[in-house]
């Protein structure tokens, strides 16, 4: 008994002094400007506004300015059918970010970006079972593995992510087993030792060490105002210097590497998917004054290279809803980088 109390005290303790220090450095925490800006694109996504996504990639790469992207690779998209690849549309995307000058992340594994948050085939989803079996993880690996070897000759392309937050457990993932991870860098690290590797995890809910111990490269998610089936729409109650403090602790455990924020909120998160909602509801969580106040957020964090989530969302808005504010918002941001 005197053993728990004594913890019980040390965990208090130890509490307070976080919290003290996290709001006594909020206060002293310097604006840094960020050092580039990109953005996620999923064309599926685009599609579901809606949207002609050849169109919306344009326009990123032209009108928003954007010259560094990140792509998932989703599995369904390019292997419909076993072992009959269509690569068209990524092939498309590489190349018209080439002509530009602009960088691409190339994000590749079961679990991506954008809910359902995985996208394997349905043929391979068949292959699961009551867990992920070993002729699975090998259609998986044969999947990343044509991919490297299509795209590492690209020199648009200078980084691979494997997997979106692997250690989170999150999305419609039927029996989703983090441990192929390990495996999945192994396979991109024999196939191109050039380009660095990125896994990522959450910035408010996890701790970051697992996967920036496996990575070259950490990202971390940043999101301000969510919606939660409990709570309803809740702001996370916490301090640029949270991240501050846990970039300095994950630094102070795994060695010093370069982080950045993978996805900086951009766009709603509300109870149903955003283009089922109108746009009354999207601005519950997500509107323009938000977004400048996330920026603004972002700046004292820490990091200097943030990827903006939500341009499909804001081209939707500007093209179809006559509301171009939150393009100009993101536009203005990127080209604050130029200077």
């Amino acid at each position: 008994m005197k053993f728990f109390k004594t913890l019980l005290r040390i965990l208090i303790i130890t509490s307070a002094v976080f919290f003290a220090v996290s709001f006594f450095l909020i206060r002293r925490a310097p604006i840094q400007p960020p050092r580039a800006y990109g953005v996620t694109f999923a064309a599926f996504y685009a599609e579901e506004f809606g949207l002609d996504w050849k169109e919306t990639y344009h326009a990123v790469l032209d009108d928003l300015g954007v010259r560094a992207l990140r792509i998932p690779v989703y599995w369904n998209r390019v292997e419909p059918e076993q072992n009959r690849f269509s690569f068209d549309d990524l092939d498309w995307q590489v190349a018209e970010a080439k002509k530009r000058g602009a960088t691409i992340v190339l994000v590749l594994g079961r679990k991506l970006p954008r809910w359902p948050e995985c996208h394997e085939p349905e043929w391979a989803r068949q292959l699961i079972g009551a867990k992920q079996s070993d002729e699975f993880n090998n259609k998986l690996l044969h999947y990343i593995q044509t991919t490297i070897e299509r795209y590492r000759g690209e020199s648009a392309v200078t980084m691979w992510q494997i997997e979106n937050e692997p250690y989170l457990p999150f999305g419609d993932c039927k029996n989703y087993d983090s441990g192929m991870v390990d495996e999945e860098i192994a396979l991109v690290k024999s196939l191109d030792s050039a380009r660095p590797v990125m896994v990522t995890d959450s910035g408010e809910l996890s701790l970051w060490v697992k996967a920036a111990r496996r990575s070259d490269v950490f990202g971390s998610t940043m999101y301000r105002t969510v919606h939660n089936k409990i709570f309803g729409t809740i702001t996370y109650p916490l301090p640029p210097s949270f991240f501050r403090l846990k970039h300095s602790i994950t630094e102070l455990v795994v060695g010093k590497k370069p982080m950045i924020i993978v996805e900086l909120q951009g766009e709603p998160w509300s109870r149903e998917a955003t283009p089922k909602l109108t746009i009354d509801d999207h601005y519950e969580t997500m509107n323009p004054e938000t977004f400048q106040k996330i920026l603004r957020y972002s700046s004292r964090t820490g990091f200097d290279t943030f990827y903006l989530w939500g341009v499909e969302w804001w081209y939707w808005l500007k093209t179809k809803e006559g509301e171009p504010e939150m393009w100009n918002i993101a536009k203005e941001a990127i080209r604050s980088t130029e200077k």
